[in-house]
This record gives structure tokens, C-alpha cells and sequence, in this order.
């Protein structure tokens, strides 16, 4: 019989009305042994993985928010347990780029009826990811977004509208795989699966399972640029854009002027001026939608 842990975390997520293990309790399937972990307060998490680890699991499921996921993400990596999630994030990145479906109910059918499939995992100047990592506007507002009182789509559009007209481009020097380039740029984004969350594509033609990065340097632009790179970033276009370059790599080193503002997965950090970014193949399992190739 399958067996599956959920690690729930009732504190993280947009949605922090819902009974989550009520919820679990619910609508789990017969089918295959379960077990819950609740992490109802910051230390229990080393304990929580520990066990999930120990316990040798088909599946362990983060049942929280963004960092829910990316964490339990990095806990499994390099283990024989896939990942699962059910999703309350703001921007569920990983999910909805692994097809899981958004309502809960789907979620939890697709842990009896999804693939297993190997993905690949990035780390920046040692901090893990498994969809984007970088620097510029978007750590910007990774930083106010995660300093806001409020969460959601909405929350996020609103801070870039209000920030972008301050905002300027800075100059970095990129390489990738050995070969190193200056850019001018607003941002840049190392991104191992293809959106941010919200399904906000940034690199469309991303892989996660190819071992591959896809760097992606946003030129400087004006307000009016805003509105037809938001259409296009929402379309799986934007990669069409004349100011968008798209760069390809194993390894990638960012240096900036200065330290500064970066992101790994949605999560805000103060990191050196100097970013090096590697790509760890085929690390972590992860219970996906049927068919999915990366």
C-alpha cells in the first residue's frame, strides 16, 4: 500500500481560514496509508522532516503556502520520496507548473493519479530553488511583497505599478558557463522552471528536468513598455519581446556593484554582491500531471 505524509503547516498560505486537516482527513483516499504532520510552530520543522525522512514514504505533500513547498522541496531532495502538494500559496510557482490543480479536491485525486518524475534543482550562493532565482525589480518587489500585510495577485500588481516608474536598470556582469558578458539590465532572472507563480511565464520555453537554465535579462524600459510585457508575461510570449534576452547554462555567476536585494523562489534575501548560481540535475521527485515532461 502507498503510503503518504502531509506536512501541514496551517500559518503559511494565502488561505489561513481553512481546517487543513479537517480538509486532508476529508477528502484522503482509503486507497493508501496517510499520516499528518502538523507544523504549528517554527521548530518543528526539522522534526517534522526528520521523521517524513525516516518514515521512508511514497510521498510527502506540503499542505501551506510557497515556502511550505520550497522548503519540504529541499528537505526530500536527493531522497527516494516524491513531492506532493496541496496548495494555498500566493503564487503557487511549482505547482501549477507541475499541472497540479488549484482547487483542493484535484490536488489530492492527482497524488493517486499523477506521474513521478525527476526535476532538476538550482541553489544560490547556497540557498535551494526549484522554478526562479535573480536579481533586480523583481527582488524588489519580493521584498515589499513579503513585508506586506496583505498577500494575493493583486497585492503583488499594485506594488510593481507603484514601483516600477522609481525603479532603474543596474549594470551586471553575467557568466554563464564560463563564458562572461556585461549587461545593462532591470533584471535578471535564472529560471529552472518556467514561471514565477500566478502562471506569470517568464521563461516559457523552460524545462525543469533538462539540466538546463534559462537566464533571462529584462532591458531597461519606460511605463509604457509595462502594459504589453505584462500581457505577454501572462500569454507565454514574453520571451518574443525585443526586451527580453534569454541565455542558456549549467552554471551562472551575477555580479553586482554592490550587495543587495535577490530572490530564490518567491523568497526575499539580503545576498552578496557576487551570486553564483548551479544547477543540480534530476534531484528531486515530484508528483506531477499526467504526461508532464518538464
Amino acid at each position: 500500500m502507498k503510503r503518504i505524509a502531509f506536512v501541514i503547516n496551517p500559518k503559511s498560505g494565502s488561505d489561513r481560514k481553512t481546517d487543513r486537516v479537517a480538509l486532508v482527513n476529508r477528502l484522503k483516499s482509503p486507497g493508501y496509508h496517510t499520516d499528518i504532520f502538523e507544523w504549528k510552530q517554527i521548530g518543528d520543522r526539522d522534526s517534522i522532516f526528520e521523521s517524513v525522512l525516516k518514515g521512508k514514504y511514497d510521498i510527502a505533500v506540503a499542505v501551506g503556502g510557497d515556502g511550505t513547498v520550497s522548503q519540504l522541496a529541499n528537505a526530500l531532495a536527493g531522497s527516494e520520496t516524491a513531492l506532493g502538494i496541496l496548495p494555498f500559496g500566493s503564487g503557487n510557482g511549482l505547482a501549477r507548473h507541475l499541472g497540479v490543480p488549484m482547487d483542493y479536491e484535484g490536488a489530492m485525486k492527482l497524488l493517486e493519479h499523477g506521474d513521478i518524475v525527476a526535476i532538476d534543482k538550482g541553489e544560490m550562493n547556497g540557498m535551494s530553488f526549484f522554478c526562479t532565482a535573480g536579481t533586480g525589480f523583481d527582488a524588489r518587489i519580493g521584498k515589499l511583497f513579503a513585508e506586506s500585510t496583505t498577500r494575493g495577485f493583486w497585492t503583488y500588481a499594485k506594488l510593481t505599478i507603484s514601483e516600477f516608474r522609481a525603479y532603474r536598470g543596474e549594470n551586471y556582469s553575467l557568466t554563464i558557463d564560463g563564458k562572461t558578458m556585461e549587461r545593462n539590465a532591470f533584471l535578471i532572472t535564472v529560471a529552472n522552471a518556467g514561471q514565477y507563480g500566478n502562471d506569470a511565464w517568464i521563461a516559457p520555453q523552460a524545462n525543469a528536468c533538462d539540466g538546463i537554465f534559462h537566464v533571462v535579462i529584462m532591458k531597461p524600459m519606460r511605463w509604457w513598455n509595462l502594459s504589453s510585457l505584462a500581457i505577454r508575461l501572462f500569454r507565454k510570449t514574453i520571451d518574443r519581446s525585443p526586451l527580453i534576452e534569454t541565455l542558456t547554462g549549467k552554471s551562472v555567476t551575477i555580479s553586482r556593484k554592490a550587495a543587495g536585494a535577490a530572490h530564490y523562489d518567491g523568497e526575499p534575501a539580503e545576498m552578496d554582491a557576487e551570486l553564483r548560481i548551479v544547477l543540480m540535475p534530476r534531484a528531486l521527485k515530484v508528483v506531477a500531471r499526467k504526461g508532464f515532461n518538464g
